[in-house]
């Protein structure tokens, strides 16, 4: 699987680099900012992008506005999204236009190397890969609730779809809330037609509803 990596910190650059390779996969680009990541994201047209949100020249959001320049060069291009801190802008950034693997990771989560590897290769795969804290964000509840077709859920379904989006399986998320796989089916498939999704592949259908919520 190539990869294409952007990280400004070449301590950190390296160390993922290594980690990468140590799992198989093939490291076609390693840079250290936004104009070189654009390029190499055109040019390699990796299997998947691991980006550093904020990065030379500005240090502001540089990965992610170069990572969004070349979605729209090679759409679907899978985008996993590393940061030092929740910043929810920069995440709905990414989930506009609602194509290709998406994730967005803490930096903290590199230091759980399986983890990690497994979120890379889940994004590469056209699936989503959404930190944990990220979610709870994202899905913090505003003065009026949740809005549009979300307020359709019950707090259950709700529940189920903030684990999907951190790309759980079904198993996972049964042992999360102790319930049944059979019970997290329901809730999936209640969670597919109130939120209209046409039907298609589970999986395709899964990564249509995590957008619709992380939106």
């Amino acid at each position: 699987m190539r990869v294409v990596l952007a990280e400004d910190l070449f301590l950190l650059r390296d160390g993922l680099v290594r980690l990468l390779e140590a799992y198989d996969f093939e490291i076609v680009a390693a840079v250290d900012n936004g104009p070189s990541l654009l390029r190499a994201l055109v040019d390699e047209r990796p299997d998947v992008a691991v980006v550093d949100v904020r990065l030379p020249p500005t240090f502001t959001d540089e990965g992610l506005q170069a990572a969004l320049a070349a979605r729209k060069q090679v759409p679907g291009l899978p985008v996993l999204v590393l940061s030092q801190y929740v910043e929810q802008l920069y995440a709905r950034e990414l989930l506009a236009d609602g194509s290709g693997g998406i994730g967005y990771l803490l930096k903290d989560r590199v230091f759980d190397p399986d983890q990690f590897v497994e979120s890379v290769r889940r994004v590469a795969a056209g699936g989503t890969a959404m930190d944990p804290d990220v979610v709870a964000k994202l899905f913090a509840k505003d003065s009026n609730g949740p809005k549009g077709s979300l307020a359709r859920l019950t707090p259950r379904e709700r529940e189920v779809l903030a684990l999907m989006a951190e790309g759980r399986s079904n198993a996972s998320i049964a042992q999360a809330l102790v319930i049944t796989e059979r019970s997290v089916i329901k809730h999936t498939s209640n969670i597919f037609a109130k939120l209209d999704l046409p039907v298609s592949d589970d999986a395709n259908r899964r990564v249509l509803a995590v957008l619709a919520f992380l939106r």
